[in-house]
């Protein structure tokens, strides 16, 4: 491991104390891990404002995936990262298992992103000097994880993702689908509560993009991962357990004639 870059135990324990989010979490079958209460979302612009989410209501069970749909510049992005603690809402509340994120002060939301959260984006963000496996571990170690500990959960989330053959190799060793998955067990390595993707295979070729759709499916389906996904990937979202379409500003189900422009 490249100590001089990755945080050490102690240290990686003193940003998250596990004391910071006591957990009540409720685990039976088909239990909301995500809601979204009435979130409101705006942003100035030229001397007024552009109302992006409009009071957005949705619940996402255990397990399932839920695609969004949207044009661009509708406000994917934006609705993931309220759910996912990097934005706050104008109004509204946004819950994870039994947490309400918009009750939290910023150092307690980090705290929570870096233990119950996993992030996939549609750049990979691997860092260049590191090893696939020490990416995956960086999280792990953020949330207080020994290196021993890290070092197996990274390897098992790299497995997941059919990789075993690669955690030696950097990223600029790998194709642009195996970043891409490798940034999925990354995301996964913590176990989190929820999978927040935005656009994960928007830069990926068509063979690579089904192979990360059928990825997040099984961690779904097999390892009861919950997942919510910004995608235009027509293959993703057809095998979404619910696809919703965020349409000026608010949510609503797909169409079928959408699910084919998806």
């Amino acid at each position: 491991m490249s100590e001089r870059w990755l945080p050490s135990a102690e240290t990686a324990g003193n940003r998250s104390p596990s004391a910071a989010i006591p957990s009540t979490r409720a685990t039976g079958p088909g239990s909301a891990v995500l809601r979204l209460v009435g979130v409101e979302k705006s942003y100035p612009m030229a001397g007024a404002k552009l109302e992006v989410l409009r009071g957005v209501d949705l619940s996402v069970p255990r397990g399932t995936i839920l695609a969004i749909l949207g044009a661009s510049g509708a406000g994917k992005s934006t609705l993931l990262h309220i759910a996912g603690g990097l934005d706050r809402p104008d109004a509204g509340s946004v819950w994870v298992e039994d947490r309400d994120l918009t009750s939290l002060d910023e150092e307690s939301t980090a705290h929570f992103r870096a233990r119950r959260l996993g992030f996939v984006f549609q750049f990979h963000h691997l860092l260049p000097e590191f090893t696939a496996l020490e990416n995956v571990m960086m999280p792990a170690l953020w949330a207080g994880a020994s290196e021993a500990t890290a070092r197996s959960r990274a390897q098992e989330s790299l497995a997941l993702a059919g990789l075993t053959e690669r955690w030696q190799h950097r990223p600029s060793q790998l194709s642009g689908g195996e970043q891409q998955r490798v940034a999925v067990a990354r995301a996964i390595v913590n176990r989190p509560d929820l999978v927040l993707a935005d656009e994960p295979s928007g830069n990926l070729d068509r063979e690579n993009a089904e192979r990360l759709a059928a990825l997040l499916v099984t961690l779904a389906s097999d390892h009861g991962q919950t997942m919510v996904v910004a995608t235009h990937n027509e293959r993703l979202a057809a095998l979404a357990s619910t696809v919703l379409v965020l349409d000026r500003g608010t949510v609503r189900e797909a169409l079928p004639e959408e699910m084919g422009r998806a």
